[in-house]
């Protein structure tokens, strides 16, 4: 199949007379009107909605609003660019790649869509079985499920497989711009975002192609052009940092509504840092492991930042996020709990509004990018801030024993829909029933595996791995499961227990 190859960059001189967008407009409405993208609506963000509201958000809400975010990035940054280009000589605007912003805004729309039921809990729960019960060497993550989505399960009439995307949207959906068995060393000394640094090995965990896939991913950053090894296109690194400030803004706005954020917890760790910043620096790391006393999270993190982002990392930057986080979220948001009213919507709003907007200026171009960033990236400032954000979400939400119950409730659920499924694609009697999509996503798997070359095939299959057919088995199972809606998960894992009181809920997913 020929894939699409769009111009990569608006002319500087033309683009009056038509719409240089046009290719890149198509690949949004084709993620738009997939049922891939419908689905995240059902899909848990952080905190599942059943009990907390439609006003929390879910995979498809998260997902416009990295859209809109990325955009608008994206437009004043390329205005930017455009206006330092005027005058120069026609040669070097040519040479020189400007940001598109539709492009921007397809790969926004499509980075979640790899998203399995119960949001990141799923994600690893998935990746577990298929490394340890599957035989999967390259496992399961969501950001190469997304890619695979869109290159090879969604359906258009016009391609035998995927939505045949633009090259230039490919490249941008690709956070993580290698697999699962790309050697760690090949990646640069200091490890890239998404890589685990273990005493004796590097470990990664993030990447955004199976080897099923990875020749899809490597001929869209040929067609696209100009990037180095491993690199992020700028498209691409612009819908990375609007991901991070939408969630980090977010998924505060949700656990603010959920009445989840303790104020004085909160605001006890916070001046147990600032009041004794000079304490605890004298700490060693291993006096930090586990201690709950006010002030040791915030220290963690920031040794933790030290330790892995020493590109950016700046003790004084720091200091001064923590002490803005304190005034606007503690001091001003959390002082009030969310009563419902209009008064904590209108305060919630203004705060919501203030962070997305000064965050979105503050991204800025990387003329010569570090491992661990993109070619563009949140200034020192901000970039601190957002850490800050994740850490209040970290340590007083998704740390709490009530919601770590609840999860591994949930992870049995997935257990349970997988197990159950490769029982039945095993049984010689009953296996001619199985949902017609997992017989079709088997047999698309199967198509990949055989037509990969034979090294990179054995990478897949060591002494003792499953053969083609059990490899395609376990790959369409993930990719059955990994499209089940919350509710879907929930129906299949009761349905398969014998219980038949959400039967025909389920029976819309087979």
């Amino acid at each position: 199949m020929t894939r699409r190859t769009a111009r990569q960059h608006p002319e500087l001189h033309d683009a009056s007379s038509r719409d240089e967008h046009a290719e890149y407009r198509v690949d949004i409405e084709r993620i738009r009107f997939s049922p891939f993208y419908s689905r995240l609506s059902a899909v848990t963000q952080v905190i599942s909605q059943p009990g907390a509201g439609a006003q929390i958000h879910n995979r498809l809400t998260h997902s416009i609003k990295v859209a809109a975010v990325a955009r608008a990035i994206a437009v004043r940054m390329q205005a930017e660019q455009l206006e330092s280009m005027r005058g120069r000589p026609r040669e070097v605007e040519e040479d020189k790649a400007v940001i598109d912003p539709v492009v921007v805004q397809a790969a926004a729309a499509a980075h979640d869509l790899g998203h399995p039921p119960f949001g990141h809990l799923g994600e690893s729960i998935l990746d577990r079985m298929a490394r340890e019960t599957l035989g999967l060497a390259d496992g399961f993550e969501g950001n190469a499920q997304s890619y695979r989505i869109v290159t090879v399960l969604d359906v258009i009439d016009e391609a035998a497989r995927g939505l045949n995307l633009t090259a230039a949207v490919r490249t941008a959906l690709a956070k993580y711009p290698w697999t699962s068995a790309t050697d760690p060393e090949l990646l640069g000394a200091e490890p890239r975002r998404g890589i685990r640094r273990h005493p004796d090995q590097l470990d990664i965990h993030k990447y955004s192609a199976y080897l099923i896939d990875a020749h899809d991913l490597e001929d869209a950053r040929r067609d696209h052009g100009g990037l180095r090894p491993f690199e992020q296109s700028v498209e691409c690194a612009i819908m990375d940092v609007a991901d991070d400030i939408a969630y980090s803004v977010h998924d505060v706005e949700d656990f603010y509504r959920a009445g989840l954020l303790g104020h004085a917890s909160i605001a006890a760790e916070f001046r147990g840092w600032l009041d004794a910043r000079a304490a605890w620096a004298r700490f060693d790391d291993a006096d930090l492991q586990g201690d709950q006393t006010p002030g040791a999270g915030l220290e963690s993190l920031r040794r933790k930042i030290a330790r892995n982002d020493a590109w950016i990392a700046d003790d004084e930057a720091f200091r001064s996020a923590v002490v803005s986080t304190s005034a606007d979220l503690i001091d001003s948001l959390l002082a009030r709990p969310f009563d419902g009213s209009l008064e904590a919507e209108r305060l919630l709003a203004s705060f919501t509004a203030r962070w997305i907007g000064r965050l979105q200026d503050a991204v800025v171009l990387i003329p010569r990018p570090v491992s661990r960033s993109g070619p563009v990236s949140l200034d020192v400032q901000a970039w601190h801030e957002v850490e800050v954000l994740k850490f209040v979400h970290k340590r007083f939400v998704l740390s709490r024993p009530d919601l770590a119950i609840y999860q591994r409730g949930l992870g049995r659920v997935l257990v349970r829909a997988v197990n159950s499924l490769m029982a039945w694609l095993q049984d010689e009697d009953d296996s001619l029933r199985v949902p017609r999509r997992l017989g079709d996503l088997i047999a698309l798997a199967h198509e990949g595996y055989r037509a990969l070359d034979p090294d990179v095939l054995a990478r897949l299959q060591p002494e003792g791995s499953p053969s083609i057919d059990g490899l395609a088995r376990a790959r369409g199972v993930l990719d059955y499961v990994a499209s089940l809606t919350d509710n879907q998960a929930l129906a299949l894992a009761e349905a398969v227990s014998g219980r038949t009181d959400r039967l025909w809920e389920l029976g819309q997913s087979l």
